[in-house]
């Protein structure tokens, strides 16, 4: 989605901080609000769902609140658009029916959980690989569905030229994922050297590894 939620590449925020306590969590509300989005969803959501819900913050909103704010806003829309809670419940702090609560998990049945549900991503293509390792490609200008939809092309590099690095298999293609369709597309590593995104001033022994869809990419 072609929204401020892509800040890559984006100039004007100036400098990033690198020099903050090297801690997991600020307080202890994070730390709670990372182990219900690891532990509660609804069933129909999907990782690309999820993102698009979250590419759907107001900019000043998305902006200005702390990063774990943004997972809770996210995740309590997406409670009410699968129709688990309504705005009401959410804003009451209680919901109409009462839920028993899980029983108590050990750390190894938690871990053995956490094993079992690890999901691969990988799903047949349509169609053989269209690129191998050495072509020169061009990321696309435009998403494939459009700007308005969800997509894992950022914007700093579209129209650039580059150079495939890998083939990975296909995977299932986020785009569409996150409309609940599930289908297959190759992926590439693809390499795009320093100057090919930034111009002459960028150094030209740095550059970027970007993994990409086939749908993102055409021949040089």
């Amino acid at each position: 989605m072609d929204t401020i939620h892509d800040l890559g590449g984006m100039q004007g925020f100036g400098p990033v901080t690198v020099d903050e306590p090297e801690e997991p969590f600020h307080h202890d509300w994070e730390a709670r609000m990372w182990a219900i989005a690891r532990n509660v969803r609804a069933d129909d959501w999907t990782i690309d769902w999820w993102r698009h819900i979250r590419e759907r913050i107001d900019p000043a909103d998305y902006l200005t609140r702390p990063y774990f704010d943004q997972w809770m806003q996210t995740h309590a829309a997406g409670f009410v658009t699968s129709g688990v809670f309504t705005v009401a419940e959410i804003a009451s702090g209680h919901t109409g029916e009462r839920h028993p609560p899980p029983p108590p998990e050990s750390l190894e049945e938690v871990i053995a959980r956490a094993r079992r549900e690890n999901t691969s991503f990988e799903a047949p293509a349509p169609g053989p690989a269209r690129f191998a390792p050495g072509d020169r490609v061009r990321a696309i200008t435009d998403p494939p569905l459009g700007r308005d939809h969800h997509t894992r092309l950022p914007r700093y590099v579209r129209g650039r030229t580059g150079t495939i690095h890998a083939h990975w298999g296909s995977h299932l293609f986020a785009d569409l994922g996150a409309r609940g369709i599930h289908e297959g597309q190759h992926v590439y590593s693809v390499f795009f050297a320093a100057p090919d995104l930034w111009g002459g001033e960028a150094d030209p022994r740095d550059g970027v590894h970007l993994d990409l869809w086939e749908s993102y990419l055409e021949p040089e």
